[in-house]
């Protein structure tokens, strides 16, 4: 079978020789008079195209295959782009004239980031991938050259699609060679990278960085374009490289999230709604209207720049550096009216543009390399270590760790609290009697504050965090309605109870929210509440008594609680000590939240911590301990009080009783002589694993010092015995002993499959527990019944991780190894080996093999 990286990356050659062999058969066969394919026709085909690539792209990310999903996902936005101009072209939104503009200054930047990409190619001895992009490079110079002159560069650009063709066809040759020969002819070049040369690696997301700054590069050649007289002014024909630019920036904080990159996360969000909003403005031209850029916003998004670069400094000192032009170019926008169309703004574009290119070739050079070009890392730590009584924060997996549930991302309160400042002080903005499309607020508006929001909402759900989710999603949907309604001409002078009626929903909602925010902090319980209070000026407004200054005050106030929350998470993420306060807990309730406060919580992964946990079973405690499936709570056999409390605690339905869990089958050696050679064999050959075996009962059990505990564990004639695939759970039973296991959670509910659902769902009464986030199954495990193992019987009273097939496999070779001529019933539909060597049967179709 295929490996899937083989797959993303054979996707990603074809997706580029197709898009390649297209532009080469429209170019070749078009005439300066006609084009041989419709502009709308083929900017759709590019757009699939795009598509495409992206997926193979994002895939090769996730797996650490950088440079090719940089190239990949960069020539993705490029077609991207480009086949929207077309589709806007087609559709007479754009006159054929009006190609050239559009088109040059997008082209000009993938001429020199895929010439930069090729560089960086060639110099790490990637052969293919330098083809590539020098070939697509190479054609977007030539396709440039053909818009000012006509007739002239067509050729030239089909000639270089058509080497790119050829490279995909001797990459896919290639691929389709090393399969059939299972890998041992593989021409040079068209090789996967082995797993241990991908580990080798970084793993910080550089891919993304890249393609980042790739768009960084995009639109500051776009503004920078009319200023140098490239292209007559800003206009809608330039939207679709912004918003592309916007749109691709959006997914790449995603991958930022997974790679716990929260700060690259931020400013590439922040990046991204500058991108929406030169493109919104330049949409506006198109019906005529010149938009006003608000003082305040600019102004605050400068500062939040600044903070923000201040922090990026702890990555390296060149990329704090590269943010602080973001400063200066919101301080432009502040400093004109006119915003992206005056000179002064571009001309921070045309930095920009530098800068981004110097980045990208440092970025994506320092991701494949061995060497690398100095960037300033330590610089910040350096300082920081300078500094009496400011300690960094070690960025290990618990500062990200997921609160409940199984999560792969980063926290995203920076970026949330900062779309909420945006959002407040974008609204600050007085529209008068101007049209409301005039004033430029509604990008700052529905991107930032809900966009963005939303996006937030998404990680923090990932994360298992339902409140922080429930609040940005709930502010994301507001800003964006309000936004689209105030300042999107929608609202006009309507004022009336319908509107009354929808903003009183949001505020019954936000009300609840206020009360849940008096269980978190005193922080969050202010943010919802100024929000409140904005909520109520909306109300005021619907209904036309609203008093002067009021909605001004109130935004004000909930920006810059929103501004204390951003500095506060940020500051926080960085510095172990001291840290910025967000107060406790206005009210305070036993279960959820508490429970690291009322029992230890600590952490599997120290000796320390287990030997903590033993000490406190020893003693007669009941915890909590994470396994090879769920969370379970155990109790020592040796402590009959232990197990009876747990059995209490767990308020056990008779149907489900307790089970007994061992380290080793080394632990039963003392009642080795009352159970049956063939259950002992079958237990040494299926253990450590996910397998429960239900065995009969005996006077074995007293051995345990069970006690009158005996009768919580298993029915009166048999009981379930274990041996966990876990080294945390195996280590602590070894220092305690034997143990008596349920799961932990009340009879009825899900099972728990994180340590901090331990305690909200169990309460005071556990004594500890063993924190190992969450469970790395949410499977529970496979329980066979072995009553009647001597008679070669096995059973099944649930399956669980472990399927049946491979259970039956296990047992059959015991059976085997003791000589049984007999064959277990259960496998009347299995097949046995030696109908195979009889040539009865293939080993294609039998399901025993198959799983060996």
């Amino acid at each position: 079978m295929a490996h899937p990286h083989s797959l993303h990356e054979s996707v990603g050659i074809l997706g580029i020789s197709g898009g390649s062999l297209l532009l080469l058969v429209n170019n070749y066969a078009s005439s300066p008079v006609k084009d041989f394919i419709p502009h709308t026709a083929f900017g759709i085909l590019l757009l699939i195209i795009a598509v495409l690539l992206a997926y193979a792209g994002i895939c090769r990310s996730l797996s650490h295959a950088q440079l090719f999903s940089s190239v990949c996902l960069t020539v993705s936005a490029l077609w991207c782009g480009s086949g929207l101009v077309h589709i806007l072209v087609g559709q007479g939104v754009l006159q054929p004239s009006e190609l050239r503009a559009s088109l040059v200054p997008g082209l000009a930047a993938f001429t020199l980031a895929l010439l930069i990409i090729g560089c960086v190619a060639i110099a790490v001895k990637k052969p293919v991938l330098f083809l590539i992009a020098f070939g697509i490079s190479l054609a977007c110079a030539h396709q440039i050259a053909g818009l000012f002159a006509a007739g002239f560069g067509q050729s030239a650009t089909a000639a270089n699609y058509l080497l790119v063709c050829l490279v995909g066809v001797y990459f896919g040759f290639g691929r389709l060679l090393s399969t059939i020969t299972h890998g041992k002819v593989e021409p040079p070049g068209t090789g996967l990278k082995k797993k241990a040369e991908l580990e080798t690696e970084q793993n910080q997301c550089s891919d993304a960085v890249s393609v980042c700054l790739v768009m960084n590069l995009l639109s500051a050649s776009v503004l920078a374009c009319p200023l140098l007289g490239v292209v007559p002014r800003l206009f809608v024909g330039h939207v679709p490289w912004l918003w592309t630019a916007g749109v691709f920036q959006l997914g790449m904080c995603v991958l930022f999230y997974r790679a716990m990159d929260t700060l690259a996360a931020t400013f590439y969000g922040f990046t991204a709604i500058l991108k929406f909003a030169e493109g919104y403005s330049a949409l506006l031209s198109f019906y005529s209207i010149q938009p006003l850029s608000p003082v305040p916003f600019p102004a605050v998004f400068s500062v939040l720049f600044s903070i923000l670069a201040v922090f990026s400094c702890q990555k390296s000192l060149m990329e704090g550096i590269y943010q602080l032009f973001f400063v200066a170019y919101c301080i432009a926008i502040a400093a004109q009216p006119q915003g992206f169309f005056q000179g002064g703004t571009q001309g921070v574009q045309g930095a920009i543009f530098v800068i981004s290119a110097g980045m990208l070739l440092i970025t994506t050079f320092n991701m494949v390399s061995a060497t690398k070009i100095p960037t300033g890392q330590g610089c910040f730590k350096a300082l920081v270590a300078r500094i009496q009584g400011l300690s960094l924060r070690a960025h290990d997996k618990e500062l990200h760790a997921p609160h409940l549930g199984y999560s792969k991302y980063a926290d995203a309160e920076v970026l949330g609290h900062a779309c909420s400042v945006l959002a407040a002080f974008a609204i600050t903005a007085t529209v008068g009697d101007r049209n409301p499309l005039s004033v430029l607020v509604l990008p700052w508006v529905v991107v930032a504050g809900g966009g963005l929001q939303l996006l937030c909402g998404s990680v923090a759900f990932a994360r298992g965090k339902t409140f922080e989710s429930t609040v940005f999603t709930l502010y994301g949907v507001m800003w964006a309605v309000w936004g689209l309604t105030r300042y999107g001409g929608l609202y006009g002078d309507t004022r009336g109870f319908q509107v009354a009626v929808g903003i009183m929903c949001f505020m019954l909602f936000n009300c609840l929210v206020t009360v849940a925010a008096l269980f978190l902090n005193v922080a969050w319980f202010a943010y919802a509440f100024t929000f409140q209070l904005i909520l109520i000026s909306f109300l005021l407004d619907a209904v036309g008594a609203l008093p002067y200054g009021y909605d001004i005050g109130v935004t004000i106030i909930f920006g810059l609680v929103s501004f204390y929350c951003f500095l506060a998470h940020i500051f926080n993420s960085t510095f172990q000590a001291p840290q910025m306060p967000l107060g406790k807990p206005l009210v305070k309730l036993s279960g959820v939240g508490g429970g690291a406060d009322v029992c230890p919580h600590v952490p599997a992964r120290k000796a320390s911590s287990v030997q903590q946990i033993a000490e406190i079973m020893k003693n007669g405690g009941i915890c909590g301990m994470p396994t090879d499936t769920v969370y379970v709570l155990v109790a020592a056999c040796n402590r009959p009080d232990a197990v009876i409390k747990a059995y209490n605690v767990k308020k056990q339905a008779q149907d489900r009783p307790m089970s007994l869990w061992i380290s080793s089958i080394k632990q039963l050696e003392p009642v080795r002589h009352l159970l049956s050679p063939l259950l002992l064999d079958f237990m040494e050959a299926a253990w450590p694993s996910s397998i429960s075996m239900v065995i009969p009962r005996g006077p074995w059990m007293d051995t345990f010092g069970l006690g009158d505990a005996a009768k919580h564990i298993g029915t009166p004639q048999s009981i379930a015995i274990r041996n966990p695939d876990c080294s945390v759970a195996t280590h602590l039973i070894n220092m305690v002993g034997p143990i008596a296991v349920t799961s932990a959670n009340p009879t009825g509910e899900a099972d728990t499959t994180h340590h901090n659902q331990v305690y909200a769902k169990l309460g005071k009464k556990v004594d500890g527990v063993l924190c190992d986030g969450p469970s790395p199954e949410n499977i529970a495990s496979t329980v066979v019944d072995c009553t009647k193992i001597e008679t070669g019987y096995i059973g099944f009273f649930r399956v669980g991780l472990i399927p049946k097939s491979k259970v039956f496999q296990i047992f059959e070779e015991v059976q085997m190894r003791h000589g049984h001529g007999q064959i277990n019933p259960a496998f009347e539909n299995e097949v046995h080996p030696s109908d195979i060597k009889r040539d009865k049967i293939s080993p294609e179709q039998s399901p025993v093999l198959r799983n060996k």
